[in-house]
This record gives structure tokens, C-alpha cells and sequence, in this order.
């Protein structure tokens, strides 16, 4: 029995065991390791979801204690299976697994994509950002305007109760706050549900898909953090952002997802400058000239975007965009120098608790505050952050209505953005064909 450890963040590391480790007699997974999430090491994998071989569940540790794990237990093994990370990056995890005397793995599709008894159309990304929330978003309401019924399956983000998270469906904002969605999840539910479509997540991806299935003719995949699908798609959507040119081929497993797409979504064409949208075309001819190439802008949607105008500004983004995609701001930030904001304000002095951590860890930031809230304790630091800034208007360029979450004295004006197709192919030409 080999001894293994699997690198994760919850969400990848979680599918590739059920997939690949659980009921397998041939491993022993004697640890996990946590990063990029807060708050989830020092916790267990849980029993009731781990199999018949992990009576006890499967501890979660820091990944800084990798090293010392990997000699403790003699581990021949260590699966790394999370996502956004730069190739160099992974090559350095790679030489510090070898330096301490296991093999480094990258389980791959063949190994953890399951297989659906319904067509499924996946909708992934090369990083963090590119727009692949509002792709996939205009995907579903196609296929529903088609008269398909469609369940979108979210890539995980299960940051609570992994048991009650097993299999989770939300058809409703009620059904998000009995299941106490964090930010993060809501920005990803929010807007399907708003749309009529029905939403699934959680832990056990197979057990979710066969509930999806009960329900509807089509799965759409919302993929996450530039993560590969889960399962075998029929048609893979893969976005690619011009505003980080080259990404495409220097980020794992934005690559990966690169280089199998049958559908290359080039976005915000509209704001990227053309010798960004050239490299991305070129990658594209050199590496995957195959796929279909459809040409797009997201657009900012702002209604009274006047307020903007002379109004000293605090700009709230989405956070995964800010954080692991890397980018120093989003369309918050648009739509303040559109409108002609006055200024601009600094939310790092204000900044308390792990949004204070956020900024410490993440340099690049500065006239923008990530809407982090992985839990109830960053959600009241977030508050605490906002309480603290003087300015005349809140822009909040997230896909959900904070004010569900937090009261703030300022008025708070959303930003949204949708994917619009530049001439053709388009999406519905793509998916009629499909």
C-alpha cells in the first residue's frame, strides 16, 4: 500500500480522492494540505464521505508542514490537486516533494473527469477572471431559451460542513442562506438562480451529477480557478483574457484547458489593447488552431452610472479575480474612470483582520478592495474595512447584491458585465450546432 498525500485547497482535492483514492486498496491518503483558502487546515476530510478505509476521516494540515508530513509517514506519493498556480511555480512544489524523497503527480483527465448519461457542455478558463462566470451564465440561458432544461454544476467551493455540503441544489436566494453561502459561492449561484436556472455544488461530484441528471437534458459545467472539468464534456468552452497575453501558457492547468478546447472564448476585446489580442490569436494558431474562435467584450452595466461623476469613490471587486487571477482590478474600476470619479480611495489603511492579511499577501493591490468573504468571520472584517472608509459612493463590481450581506452608510452603486459576442461564430451559433 503506498502512503500519499494529496495537495489541495478544497475543491480539486477532494474530487480527485472520491475519484481516484476512495475505497482504493492500493493507497493510503494519510494527509491533506491546505492553501490559498483560510480557515481549512486543522480540520478532517470527514468519515461519512471518506470511504470504508478512513473510519477516522483524513486530517488537513497547512502546507507548510508538507516537508515534515512527507518524512513523518514515509510518503511515497504527493498529488498536487489545486489550480492558478504558475509552471514554475509547480516545478518548484515539485522539487521540494522530490528533495524530500516522494514522487510528484498530476492526475490528469483520464483519472477524475466522470462520466454523465447526459450531454455536457463545460465552460472552464486559462486563469482566474477571464470572464468565464458571465460565458458561462449566457450558455445556460441559451440552452434554456432553446426549451433544454439545464442543471449548471459549479466547481466546488466547500469551505463549511463537508457532510451537509455533500450534494448541495439551490433554485433559490433562500436556499443560499440556509445553506450559508459564503461570498465567493454566492457570486457564482447568485446570478443563475436570478436567471431561472438551477444550481448544484458541493463535495461528492458523482452523487451531485446523478441528481442534476434526474432533472434535466443538458449539464453545464461552471468551472472555477482555471481548474480542467470534472466530467467528460462533449463540447469544452475554454475563455482566455487578452489583458494577461501569455497566461494561456504559463499558468497550470490553464494550459491544460488551452490546449483541449474545442471553443476559445477571446474576452474583453472591448478594453485589451491590441498587442495583447494579438498574442492571444497567435497562441491560439500555434497551439490549438482547431478550435472555434469566437471574439467577445464584457461590457459594463451600470444603471445611473451619473452618481459616478465627481464622487470620491471606493471600488469594491470581485475577489478571486483580485487574488489568485492576479489582476489589479476589474470593472469596478472601469466604470469609476468612465463616469469620471474624482478620486479613487486607498482601502489598504482601513483594511482590519484577514482583509489587512489579504493586502499583505497580495502586493499588487492597492486602489481596490476584494470582496472576500470566505466565512462569516472575513464577511464581518470586510464590513468592519468598508465601515472604516471615508468617501462619498461605494462601487461594488461583484455579481451578487452585497447589501443582502452588509448595511453600509455610504450608498452602494453594482456594476455587472455580460458577455457580447463580436460578429461571428457567437455562442448560440456554437451550441445550436452542438
Amino acid at each position: 500500500m503506498k502512503k500519499a498525500i494529496i495537495m489541495g485547497a478544497a475543491g480539486r482535492d477532494f474530487h480527485n480522492f472520491n475519484t481516484y483514492f476512495r475505497d482504493n486498496p492500493n493507497f493510503q491518503v494519510v494527509a491533506f494540505t491546505a492553501t490559498q483558502i483560510p480557515d481549512i487546515d486543522g480540520r478532517k476530510y470527514p468519515a461519512a464521505l471518506a470511504g470504508k478505509l478512513y473510519s477516522d476521516g483524513i486530517p488537513i494540515y497547512p502546507e507548510d508542514q508538507l516537508d515534515a508530513l512527507i518524512r513523518k509517514h514515509n510518503v511515497t506519493k504527493v498529488y498536487l490537486s489545486y489550480s492558478d498556480l504558475p509552471h514554475e511555480y509547480v516545478m518548484h512544489k515539485a522539487s521540494q516533494v522530490q528533495a524530500a524523497g516522494a514522487s510528484f503527480v498530476l492526475l490528469g483527465p483520464v483519472d477524475t473527469m466522470i462520466k454523465s448519461k447526459r450531454p455536457v457542455v463545460s465552460v472552464c478558463a486559462v486563469r482566474t477572471g477571464c470572464g468565464k462566470s458571465q460565458t458561462s451564465r449566457k450558455a445556460a440561458l441559451i440552452l434554456k431559451k432553446k426549451g433544454r432544461s439545464v442543471a449548471v454544476i459549479r466547481h466546488p467551493m466547500p469551505y463549511g460542513d463537508l457532510v451537509k455540503q455533500k450534494v448541495q441544489r439551490f433554485a433559490t436566494y433562500e436556499d443560499m442562506a440556509k445553506n450559508e453561502c459564503t461570498i465567493e459561492e454566492r457570486e457564482e449561484y447568485e446570478p443563475h438562480v436570478k436567471n431561472g436556472i438551477i444550481v448544484y455544488a458541493g463535495v461528492d461530484y458523482e452523487a451531485i451529477l446523478r441528481e442534476a441528471e434526474k432533472e434535466a437534458d443538458i449539464i453545464l459545467w461552471d468551472g472555477g480557478n482555471n481548474d480542467f472539468p470534472f466530467y467528460k464534456s462533449d463540447l469544452e468552452i475554454v475563455v482566455v483574457d487578452p489583458h494577461r497575453p501569455g497566461h494561456e501558457l504559463l499558468y497550470y492547468p490553464g494550459e491544460t484547458n488551452f490546449r483541449r478546447a474545442d471553443v476559445i472564448v477571446v474576452n474583453k476585446m472591448d478594453t485589451a489593447p491590441q498587442e495583447g489580442i494579438d498574442k492571444v490569436m497567435d497562441n491560439i494558431k500555434k497551439i490549438n488552431p482547431s478550435a472555434i474562435v469566437i471574439k467577445a467584450a464584457s461590457p459594463t452595466i451600470v444603471e445611473d452610472g451619473e452618481r459616478i461623476r465627481g464622487k470620491r469613490v471606493l471600488v469594491i471587486e470581485d475577489g478571486p479575480t483580485l487574488t489568485h487571477g492576479g489582476m489589479t482590478y476589474g470593472a469596478g474600476i472601469v466604470a469609476a474612470q468612465k463616469y469620471g470619479a474624482a478620486e479613487i480611495i486607498d482601502p489598504r489603511p482601513a483594511a482590519v483582520g484577514s482583509i489587512k492579511t489579504t493586502f499583505e499577501k497580495y502586493g499588487h493591490l492597492d486602489k481596490v478592495l476584494p470582496a472576500m468573504g470566505y466565512g462569516d468571520a472575513q464577511i464581518h472584517d470586510l464590513a468592519q474595512t468598508i465601515s472604516r472608509i471615508d468617501c462619498d459612493l461605494i462601487i461594488s463590481a461583484t455579481p451578487i447584491d452585497l447589501n443582502r450581506l452588509i448595511q453600509t452608510a455610504q450608498p452602494m452603486l453594482p456594476v455587472g458585465y455580460e458577455l457580447e459576442e463580436i460578429g461571428s461564430p457567437t455562442l448560440e451559433d456554437v451550441l445550436q450546432k452542438f
